[in-house]
C-alpha cells in the first residue's frame, strides 16, 4: 500500500468522494453497533424506571414486592452500576486493542444481558445489597463498550465519514433509552409486573450477540461480507493519516502514556467528557423521579414522558449528522470548525434549557417537558464533536483514549446521582431540584468552553510512536554510518 504525504493543513479537509462506495459493510457495522448500544442501554437504564415501580407503595399489582428504600438507598442502587463500569475503564482500551473490538463487544453485551435476567431474583433474595452487587457486575461487563467501539471505528471509518458512522453508532443509546422508557410503564402495569422490564432487556442482549457473532468484524480485512472495492477505499483513506496499515500492526505499538497524559488537546477532551456525563447521567437517572414527584405524573405517563427527550435526541442527532456531512462535503466547514460548532450546540443549548427548567413549577408541566426535550435532544450535537475527537487525535490509540476519558466521566456518573440524593431530600420540592439543574449548567458551560478554546482535531505526533526495536535499529544504523564516515 502506497502512503500519501500529508500536512497538518490537509488533515483538516474532508476526503475526496472519488470511487467511494455509497453504502457498504462499514455502514452495516455501524448499524450493528447502533443496536448493540441500544441493547446495552436498555440494560443500563431499565432500573431507572423500574425502581419507581419497585418503590411504589400505592402499586395496584400485588403479585410483585415493593421495596421501602430511602432516597439515599435508591441513589446508591442507581450509582452501583458505575462503580463496576469505572473499574474496567483504564484497561479496557488495551484489551480492545489486544483482543479486538468484536470479541470485547460480544462478551460485554452478552454477559450483561444474562445479569439483567437475574436482577428481579437478586432484589427478592438479597434486597438492595445484592441488587447493588449485580449492577456492579453489569457495569464491569459494559465498561469496555465505548473503547471497543472506538477501536472498531478507527478501523472502519474513513476520516470523511467519521461523523456519520459515529453518529449512527452513538444514536444507539438514545434508541435503547426510548424503547425501555416507553414500554417500561406498560410492562410494570401488566400482569408480568416490573420484573418483565429486566427480562425483555436481557433477552435482547442474547439476540444481538448472536447476530454480532455472525456479521461483526474487527476490520475490513477480517470481514467476509465486504467487497474488494470497499475494502480498498477504507484502507487507502485510513493510510493517508496513519502508517499502521491494519489493526494487528497498531496493536503492536507501545502505548505512549507520557505523551498522552501531557497532551493539552487530550486533557481538554477529558474535561469535556466529564462535564457531558455529569449532565447526561443526572438527567438519565433522575428524569423519571422528577416527572413523578415534581410534575405529578403516574408511572405509565412517566415512562412515555421520560422517553420523549431521547426520541428528540435520536432524531436531532441524525439531522445534525446529515447537516454536518453536507457542510463538510461542500467545504463550508473544516473538520475542526464542525467539531466545535456542533459540540457547542450539544452543550450550551442544553445549558440554557436546564437553567430555564429550574424556574418551572408543577402548574406548567408541559413547559417543563418541552425544556427537558430541548436539553436532551440538542445534546446529540456532541456526537459530531467530542465523541469522535478521540479518533481525530489518535486513530491507533482511540480505544485507549476513550478508556481514560471514560474513567473520569464514569466518576461523574457515580457522583452525580449521589449528589442528587444528598441535595434532594424532598423529591417534591422544586427548589432543591433547581440547585441540581444549576450545577449541571455550570458543568456544561465549562466543558464546552475548554474544548472550543484549547481543544484540537489535529492528528497528534504520538499516534505513531517509534517502536523500541525500530528505534534501536535506527540508532544502530546511524552509528554504523558514523563509523564509516570517520574511516
Amino acid at each position: 500500500m502506497v502512503l500519501k504525504d500529508i500536512t497538518p493543513e490537509n488533515l483538516d479537509e474532508p476526503a475526496e468522494d472519488t470511487d467511494r462506495p455509497k453504502l457498504g459493510v462499514r455502514h452495516l457495522q455501524s448499524i450493528l453497533i447502533f443496536f448493540g448500544f441500544c441493547v446495552a442501554f436498555m440494560q443500563r437504564v431499565n432500573l431507572s424506571v423500574a425502581i419507581v415501580a419497585m418503590m411504589d407503595r400505592n402499586s395496584t399489582n400485588p403479585n410483585f414486592p415493593e421495596y421501602a428504600w430511602s432516597e439515599q438507598t435508591k441513589s446508591l442502587v442507581l450509582s452501583s452500576f458505575f462503580w463496576g463500569y469505572l473499574l474496567v475503564q483504564l484497561p479496557s482500551g488495551q484489551l480492545a486493542r489486544r483482543f479486538g473490538g468484536k470479541v470485547m463487544l460480544l462478551f460485554s453485551i452478552g454477559i450483561s444481558g444474562f445479569l439483567a435476567l437475574l436482577t428481579p431474583l437478586s432484589a427478592q433474595v438479597g434486597d438492595w445489597q445484592l441488587t447493588c452487587a449485580l449492577r456492579f457486575l453489569q457495569g464491569f461487563c459494559q465498561g469496555s463498550i465505548y473503547p471497543s467501539t472506538h477501536t472498531l471505528l478507527a478501523q472502519w471509518a474513513p476520516p470523511a465519514e467519521r461523523g456519520i458512522l459515529a453518529t449512527i453508532c452513538f444514536s444507539g443509546p438514545q434508541f435503547g433509552s426510548i424503547i425501555i422508557l416507553s414500554i417500561s410503564g406498560i410492562l410494570a402495569a401488566s400482569k408480568y409486573g416490573w420484573p418483565s422490564i429486566f427480562y425483555i432487556s436481557g433477552g435482547c442482549g442474547f439476540i444481538w450477540s448472536f447476530v454480532w457473532l455472525l456479521w461483526g468484524a474487527d476490520s475490513p480485512r477480517r470481514s467476509k461480507l465486504i467487497t474488494t472495492k470497499e475494502r480498498n477505499y477504507i484502507e487507502s483513506a485510513l493510510a493517508v493519516i496513519s502508517k499502521s496499515e491494519n489493526n494487528s500492526t497498531a496493536a503492536k505499538l507501545s502505548t505512549p502514556w507520557l505523551s498522552i497524559f501531557t497532551s493539552v488537546p487530550f486533557w481538554m477532551l477529558n474535561i469535556l467528557c466529564c462535564s457531558y456525563h455529569w449532565g447526561y447521567w443526572t438527567l438519565m437517572t433522575q428524569i423519571p423521579s422528577y416527572i413523578k414527584n415534581v410534575l405529578d405524573k403516574d408511572i405509565q405517563s412517566n415512562a412515555l414522558l421520560s422517553a420523549l427527550p431521547y426520541t428528540a435526541n435520536l432524531v436531532l442527532g441524525l439531522c445534525f449528522c446529515v447537516l454536518a456531512q453536507v457542510l463538510l462535503s461542500a467545504k463550508v466547514l473544516s473538520i475542526n470548525a464542525s467539531r466545535k460548532i456542533f459540540n457547542t450546540i450539544g452543550m450550551w443549548i442544553p445549558m440554557v434549557a436546564i437553567i430555564a427548567l429550574g424556574f418551572v413549577d408543577v402548574h406548567r408541566a408541559d413547559l417543563a417537558v418541552i425544556l427537558l426535550t430541548v436539553a436532551v435532544g440538542t445534546n446529540s450535537g456532541t456526537f459530531l464533536g467530542g465523541f469522535v475527537n478521540h479518533i481525530d487525535l489518535s486513530p491507533n490509540f482511540a480505544g485507549t483514549l476513550i478508556g481514560i476519558t471514560n474513567f473520569g466521566a464514569t466518576l461523574m456518573s457515580i457522583i452525580a446521582p449521589l449528589v442528587v440524593g444528598v441535595i434532594v431530600t424532598d423529591t417534591t420540592n422544586p427548589n432543591q431540584w433547581r440547585l441540581i439543574f444549576y450545577i449541571m449548567a455550570v458543568f456544561y458551560f465549562i466543558g464546552n468552553l475548554v474544548f472550543i478554546t484549547l481543544g484540537s482535531t489535529k492528528l497528534q505526533p504520538w499516534n505513531e510512536p517509534v517502536k523500541r526495536g525500530a528505534k534501536s535499529e535506527h540508532i544502530k544504523d546511524r552509528a554504523v554510518a558514523g563509523d564509516l564516515e570517520h574511516i
